[in-house]
């Protein structure tokens, strides 16, 4: 890192150190164990019995579908994304659905979103690119714009009601991500799936942005951010956030039952 990089990097500190002092301590603190998990996982070493191989995920129709897809209209994933959605979106196969798809690229990818989720299923794809304009047809809309201008995202939702699957698969910077996730979050229907890909690489800013929110997720304070999100998954290069079908009005711990800790005697309920 050079010396204006540098800079740069402690500026952003001490106006973060300003903004919430309490909150930069905490996460001060945290250093030493994001850097010991770092060192644990990059020396981690696992072999699987007999030296079998990792077996391919189950019947997956998206799976079937890129593998048979060898002609017409590109789509360019990484293999393992494929058991992700399966198993985060499968919920919403033959429904009506609202489906988002940021970064269009070649087109294949929503001739297989809407082969996978079926007739019911409405897809909207953003791109930078005025091309990308031809896809459009009875089931698919696209918007030009750019996902890092939330006035873009203003306008997108003032035209579209709501979302039920939300796949950022766009410009891959961290600052693009970050302002599609912020902006987009809410208007994503309670039981949507946000996907955000190619979040790779090992301090990934993105991804240390993310890891922020699961700290909120785990907050002891009832939030909002609790209230509608159910739960956050990490995979290889890939994030997934589900919201909750019906939000909790609290996250509470309730106790069951009459006998407590029977080693101790005189903590016996009689």
């Amino acid at each position: 890192m050079n010396l204006k990089h540098s800079l740069s990097a402690l500026n952003k500190l001490r106006k973060s150190h300003s903004k919430q002092p309490g909150l930069f301590k905490q996460i001060l603190h945290s250093v030493p164990v994001i850097c010991n998990a770092n060192r644990f996982a990059q020396s981690y070493q696992e072999q699987l019995p007999n030296g079998a191989p990792l077996k391919q995920p189950g019947e997956n129709p998206l799976w079937d579908y890129f593998q048979n897809h060898t002609q017409g209209h590109g789509i360019w994933k990484w293999e393992h994304y494929f058991d992700v959605y399966h198993r985060h979106l499968a919920k919403f196969v033959g429904k009506k659905t609202d489906v988002l798809e940021i970064g269009i690229y070649s087109g294949g990818s929503l001739e297989m979103w809407r082969s996978y989720f079926g007739e019911k299923c409405h897809i909207y794809g953003v791109d930078i690119e005025e091309a990308c304009k031809e896809y459009e047809n009875n089931y698919v809309s696209v918007f030009i714009g750019d996902q890092e201008n939330r006035a873009f995202w203003n306008d997108f939702k003032d035209k579209v009601d709501g979302i039920d699957v939300l796949i950022d698969d766009g410009g891959h910077t961290a600052a693009q991500q970050q302002v599609t996730l912020e902006e987009m979050l809410r208007h994503i229907r309670p039981g949507g799936v946000y996907i955000c890909e190619d979040i790779h690489g090992t301090h990934n800013r993105f991804s240390a942005y993310a890891s922020g929110l699961v700290d909120q997720l785990n907050s002891m304070r009832d939030s909002q951010f609790q209230s509608a999100v159910h739960s956050i998954h990490f995979y290889p290069y890939m994030l997934v956030i589900e919201k909750h079908a019906v939000q909790p009005k609290k996250l509470n711990a309730p106790k069951h039952g009459t006998i407590w800790q029977p080693f101790f005697k005189n903590t016996i309920n009689e």
